[in-house]
């Protein structure tokens, strides 16, 4: 290889080079705004100099107790300030930090424990009947520090002593240090796991510094910004928004429950100014009684993924005081990938032309490398006509190391140096991706592929109903026809037939696209607000 005059003498050295890391967001918040407001959680007020402190100890308190490189720190918390400091202490010894879903049943979680080795537990008193039975079906034991949570809503004590107590093993004076490789290991998240044991996802410093800074940018964070935790901490480290508000400098106001009656009222004494959260919460919030909604004078940047949000939903929160921002993303890739960045002129458009909009999932995230709608066959990318359908693909810094203890997954999900998505979409003209369902959600009916997030955009606009999920259903004749799961609203239950939906959805799209069958009640959701189709989908196998 010719080397040039650039490769003598300018090598990489201390002065020059520093492993990207996001635990130095929190060093450098402490140092420019020490007594600003880091932590708002119920009457607590946490200042950036308070969060340092606590966070020095509580790694400290980790080194004490044995806890190195590489080992692993599991926590079973809601949104409160232990979790939020849990994302710097545990990093910053070079330890990896595993986030548990909080809704996972016991044998879930012992699976979690046991796959990735954890040596050291944290869990909330509200949580630890769960945690209990998991660490007793684990079989060993592992040490347990209680959170004492005054805000906690019953529960139980199960660990040797309680968060404070265990701070004050560590010392106050305890000297940070950074990674040496920012591509050591930082977290290790588990997917929802549909079918058999969920995959551990696992995460570098570097990619979880770029992704914070990412987000940072892409929505607008400052250090005026206050921002709600009604994003669950523990679904890909809450998008990375735990680093991306400290980095900035801004407020976290922490939210141990998704609920509107707490969520209206923290939005306008505490002056929030951006929150995340998956349709579900919006759809929540545009539904709840007129008398938990209340009125703010401030315009609240609010984001949401995990799936389409129909237009009707972006339209409503609009009234409510929200401008929605389209993110898309999966835990595979530090959560947020794309954002549907706004268009000067877009604000011209009507309501409904600017929802359809915003429906789209978008561009690549300033931090991610690049995006694909390709073939996936031959992986060559089709034709940005906003109608031909393939598989979404991408790469860049902030996908993730690969599948913990699973190199056949990871082959498979970086088939071809890509991130195989698995989800099927179209590329606009404009550069703008559409994703048009997941490749198990296509509904191939008479050889005419139909999208289930289509027939539930036009049943989101149906004055009646709240909610709705589409899956395929088997056909005798066509092989598949749709098959609407609906929610309607409470004062709408008992007044709407299904002849009544597919009737509506007859008028408003190709009638082969129509539900031939509608099921009413409550629809099955994870624990970061996703619809369950897979649920819905073994139903109509089962004729449940």
């Amino acid at each position: 290889m010719t080397s040039s005059i650039y490769d003598k003498d300018l090598d990489k050295n201390a002065a020059n080079y520093v492993p990207l890391s996001p635990v130095t967001f929190l060093k450098r918040a402490a140092t420019v705004y020490p007594n600003k407001i880091a932590v708002v959680h119920g009457d607590r007020r946490i200042t950036y100099r308070d969060l340092h402190a606590m966070v020095t100890r509580f790694a400290s308190a980790l080194v004490k107790r044995g806890i190195r490189k590489g080992d692993t720190v599991s926590i079973l918390a809601p949104n409160i300030p232990e979790m939020l400091a849990a994302h710097y202490a545990v990093p910053l010894i070079g330890a990896v930090l595993n986030s548990i879903n909080t809704r996972l049943d016991a044998p879930t979680i012992a699976f979690i424990l046991e796959h990735g080795e954890s040596k050291f537990v944290i869990s909330d008193k509200e949580l630890n009947p769960v945690m209990e039975e998991a660490l007793a079906q684990l079989g060993k034991t592992l040490p347990v520090i209680d959170i004492d949570d005054p805000m906690a809503k019953g529960g139980k004590l199960i660990g040797e002593k309680d968060f404070d107590a265990f701070l004050e093993e560590g010392d106050a004076d305890y000297e940070w240090s950074l990674p040496e490789d920012e591509w050591q290991a930082i977290c290790l998240n588990y997917t929802s796991g549909t079918t058999g044991n969920p995959k551990g996802v696992v995460y570098h410093h570097r990619g979880a510094y770029l992704n914070a800074m990412g987000n940072a940018v892409s929505f607008g964070l400052t250090p005026t910004s206050v921002y709600l935790w009604t994003l669950p901490m523990f679904h890909c480290n809450g998008w990375s928004y735990t680093w991306a508000v400290t980095a900035v400098g801004g407020t976290h106001v922490c939210l141990r429950a998704v609920d509107p009656a707490l969520i209206f009222p923290s939005i306008r004494d505490n002056k929030v100014t951006h929150m995340c959260g998956a349709p579900i919460v919006l759809t929540m919030l545009i539904h709840a009684p007129a008398d938990v909604k209340c009125e703010f004078p401030q315009v609240v940047e609010v984001a949401t993924g995990g799936a389409a949000p129909p237009s009707a939903v972006i339209s409503n929160m609009e009234k409510l005081g929200f401008h929605v921002t389209h993110l898309y993303g999966m835990t595979e890739c530090y959560g947020p990938s794309a954002i549907c960045a706004w268009q000067d002129e877009w604000n011209d458009l009507s309501m409904e032309d600017k929802a359809s909009k915003v429906a789209r999932q978008g561009v690549a995230l300033v931090t991610l490398e690049e995006q694909r709608v390709v073939d996936s066959e031959t992986m060559e990318d089709v034709p940005a006509d906003g109608e031909t359908i393939g598989e979404l693909v991408m790469r860049g810094n902030t996908v993730m190391r690969g599948y913990l203890k699973n190199p056949a997954a990871s082959d498979a999900a970086f088939k071809g140096g890509w991130l195989h998505t698995g989800d099927l979409a179209v590329m606009h003209p404009d550069s703008y991706i559409e994703v048009k369902d997941r490749s198990k959600d296509i509904i191939i009916s008479g050889g005419e592929n139909i999208s289930s997030l289509e027939i539930e955009e036009v049943l989101y606009k149906h004055p009646d109903i709240m909610e709705a999920a589409v899956v395929a259903a088997p056909h005798e004749k066509w092989g598949e026809t749709p098959s609407a799961y609906v929610t309607l609203k409470a004062e709408s239950e008992g007044k709407v037939s299904a002849e009544d939906v597919i009737a509506y959805c007859r008028s408003h799209m190709a009638h082969y696209k129509a539900p031939t069958k509608v099921t009413f009640g409550p629809l099955p959701k994870t624990s970061t607000g996703k619809i369950q189709k897979f649920v819905l989908r073994d139903l109509e196998k089962t004729g449940e």
